[in-house]
């Protein structure tokens, strides 16, 4: 088995420049994404500055950017800004305000001037259908549903990607990404989900060697890692 083989495309999803020049160079990413939490813990303290240095070293990939301010007038004038930085920048807009009002006005009036927007805290089907009934058609779009936390509710995402991708594919140029990626299986949900993209941690994507792997070597392996940690610590039990 080889991860290239899965029609799911693989983005990364990072904040430190060092570990997202170091994945580009597998295979298999096809992308990047960031958002304000992921650069908060990598210590970004210049937003644009660290935007433009991605984009000066990754120019041949989509790269996501998120607007920061929570009153439409200011998030448009973000996303005419972020759009500038480069053409492989897709504008991330999260799906409300933090007060839940609508950001599907904003997203009708860039869609329909061409931006290139990913839609970002989506987890409901009427999000989805509310976001993909302003995009303008032909221009490309994607629709980010945070999957990983509706698993967190305990409810199984699996369904609803699938019937997010239906509606995401009435209309040309829109992709559906499975968001917020808890465990490296979810990159084979996303793809028997049919999703378009998954966006993964660096923690995760370490785990690509796994796949495929024979589980009886697995096994042994794992008991051959416990015994030598045992031994290292020294412990007795009689």
């Amino acid at each position: 088995m080889n991860i290239k083989d899965l029609k799911v495309k693989i983005y990364a999803d990072g904040a430190d420049i060092k570990d997202m020049l170091e994945i580009r160079q597998k295979d298999f990413i096809k992308g990047f994404t960031t958002n304000p939490s992921l650069m908060k813990k990598a210590g970004i303290k210049d937003y644009k500055s660290f935007s433009k240095e991605v984009l000066s070293k990754i120019t041949d990939m989509p790269v996501s950017f998120e607007v920061f301010s929570d009153d439409f007038k200011t998030m448009e004038k973000e996303a005419r800004e972020i759009a500038s930085w480069g053409k492989n920048v897709y504008i991330k807009i999260p799906v409300t305000n933090t007060k839940g009002e609508s950001s599907v006005e904003l997203i009708k009036k860039l869609s329909a001037e061409g931006f290139q927007l990913n839609i970002t805290a989506i987890f409901t089907i009427s999000q989805v259908k509310a976001v993909v009934d302003v995009l303008k058609p032909g221009v490309k779009n994607i629709i980010s549903v945070f999957a990983g936390r509706i698993a967190d509710t305990g409810a199984d995402p699996v369904e609803l990607m699938k019937e997010a991708k239906v509606i995401c594919s009435s209309v040309e140029g829109v992709e559906l990404l499975w968001a917020s990626c808890r465990e490296f299986y979810n990159i084979i949900q996303a793809e028997q989900s049919n999703c378009d993209i998954i966006t993964v941690q660096n923690e995760i994507l370490n785990k690509v060697s796994n796949y495929g792997k024979n589980l009886e070597e697995y096994s042994l392996e794992t008991v051959k890692g416990f015994y030598k940690d045992a031994l290292g610590l020294g412990y007795s039990i009689i």
